[in-house]
């Protein structure tokens, strides 16, 4: 056959071509091939799953849902947005609503929301992130840190949740809308010149017969700038008068009378006045209080808007509730002792600076009278609200809030309003940057026993509104006062000293070494030890 022959006799149609050789075997992709989903390691994806809690939408940008993560992020920068500018430049907004129960509860509401929405963020996150046919094992590892972080996320939730409820529960009952003789609620005081607040402190307890006010206190504070001037009234001042308009001028036509020297002073009116007329001012839920407002009122020239009592009962588990307070102690303060019956104290608080005092200990400290003045104890017990305003740091109340906000409720009450708070988160913000003083009429001012109230009201309005110097006339600039010595003694050290003299509130909180010095080396006083 020749080669044409064979030609002639092939199959007519396509060459077959050869069969391609198998694909050879390759590894899984790394990282940079180009897989979102792929192309990392396990300990990357462990690493995402943290970012993503901390910062939600991360995981989805990661894994390539970019709308998802792009809007779950941006949600996540609104929200720290709206947080910082409410700690600076909207705190007036947040304080705002922390003073009111129904924004309080949306509140409530948006935490838990925003909780569930994390938890399954951080979820979905790391679904997102694992990869199809991840090994069991590891599979257990992405659980467990998942179940960690969503718990780790809860802690600040919940403890943000309690905050927010303890708060609520504080607005709603220590600010109820009671009945009073002296508050018309629905009349907030915005649109006054100054609001004037009554400071009670309490000396009720156990063993003692119902509560004294021993600590009398008028705030007398500028709406516009917030200048506050304090006044401060001894708790042995004697007929206290009440204005002319008044039911009570009626049944104490020469001031206030119980029947008896000790039973007449300013500390038992809150006491005895309702004791003796019950339904002098009608219906109101604390005639103590409004008896003392009409008479301290009447007494400083003042129209007296609300009150606030502190119950030094409870003293003790307000600054255990805060971890303590820190407090200069310039000469010796008694624990416990009667000045009637001449019972020496049990101990002393030795003179020393910025001594660290538990409850009862700082309970010690602001109610010791054996052997000193009542001014004494007064300058005491502004110190020791000082030191208390100063323990109460930021994380101190968040940490303990609730216990504080419990015993709040249960020493303190007043006759403020829901209706006026909004008005005092105004004020409070400019009384924070603004001048405090202090007006104390002890008895190198006055004679406790036989006060001129004309005086007394004249002294209070001088401190409010200083008439013009001769420097003044001329030039229509005010001459600044000279500064006050940092280191004050208590009224008692310094007899001839011009108390009424407008001070600042802290100077007899100042750390004295001399006088402490004289204290120590003048030994400690007589106690039940020796």
């Amino acid at each position: 056959m020749s080669e044409h022959d064979w030609d002639a006799t092939r199959p007519i149609g396509p060459r077959r071509s050869r069969p391609l050789p198998p694909p050879p075997t390759t590894a899984p992709p790394g990282p940079g091939s180009g897989s979102p989903d792929r192309g990392r390691g396990f300990p990357a994806v462990l690493g995402l799953t943290v970012l993503n809690a901390v910062l939600p939408g991360t995981a989805f940008l990661a894994a390539g849902r970019r709308r998802l993560g792009a809007g779950v992020l941006t949600v996540t920068l609104l929200l720290l947005g709206v947080a910082v500018w409410l700690a600076t430049a909207g705190r007036r907004t947040a304080a705002q609503v922390a003073v009111d129960p129904t924004a309080l509860l949306g509140v409530f509401v948006a935490i838990v929301v925003l909780g569930l929405l994390w938890a399954v963020v951080v979820v979905a996150g790391h679904r997102a992130l694992v990869p199809p046919r991840t090994p069991r094992s590891r599979q257990v590892v992405g659980g467990v840190l998942v179940a960690a972080l969503v718990a780790a996320a809860a802690y600040p939730v919940v403890a943000a949740g309690q905050v927010v409820l303890a708060q609520r529960a504080l607005i709603g009952g220590l600010f109820a809308d009671r009945e009073s003789a002296t508050v018309d609620a629905a009349d907030p005081f915005g649109d006054q010149e100054r609001v004037n607040v009554l400071l009670l402190g309490g000396d009720g307890g156990v063993g003692r017969d119902g509560v004294r006010t021993d600590t009398v206190i008028v705030a007398s504070i500028d709406t516009e700038t917030g200048a506050t001037t304090l006044f401060s009234l001894p708790r042995n001042l004697q007929n206290l008068p009440f204005p002319a308009d008044s039911p009570l001028a009626e049944v104490y036509p020469d001031g206030f009378d119980a029947g008896s020297e000790t039973e007449s002073l300013l500390n038992a009116v809150y006491r005895n006045g309702p004791a003796e007329y019950p339904d002098a001012l009608g219906p109101t839920d604390d005639p103590g209080a409004d008896f003392l407002k009409l008479g301290v009122g009447a007494a400083l020239g003042l129209d007296i808007d609300y009150f606030v009592l502190v119950n030094l009962d409870g003293f003790a588990r307000l600054v255990d509730a805060l971890g303590g307070i820190t407090v200069n102690v310039n000469y010796w303060v008694p624990v416990n002792g009667n000045p009637g019956t001449g019972e020496l104290p049990d101990d002393y608080i030795a003179p020393g600076p910025a001594q660290r005092m538990d409850g009862v200990r700082a309970l010690d400290f602001a109610r010791g009278r054996f052997g000193l003045t009542d001014y004494d104890r007064m300058a005491r017990q502004r110190c020791t609200i000082d030191a208390i305003i100063d323990a109460a740091d930021p994380v101190t109340l968040l940490e303990r809030y609730q216990e504080l906000a419990a015993t709040t409720q249960d020493i303190v009450s007043t006759d403020i309003p829901r209706s006026a708070l909004d008005d005092f988160v105004d004020v409070a913000f400019l009384v924070k940057d603004a001048e405090v003083r202090s007006v104390v009429f002890d008895d190198t001012v006055i004679d406790p026993a036989y006060p001129d109230y004309d005086e007394i009201r004249a002294i209070v309005a001088e401190a409010i509104d200083p008439a013009p110097t001769p420097d003044d006339a001329v030039t229509g600039t005010p001459t600044p006062a000279p500064a006050p010595s940092a280191a004050a003694t208590p009224p008692s050290a310094a007899p001839g000293g011009d108390a009424a003299t407008v001070t600042d509130v802290t100077d007899a909180c100042a750390y004295d070494p001399v006088r402490a010095a004289e204290a120590r080396a003048a030994g400690e006083p007589p106690n039940q030890a020796d």
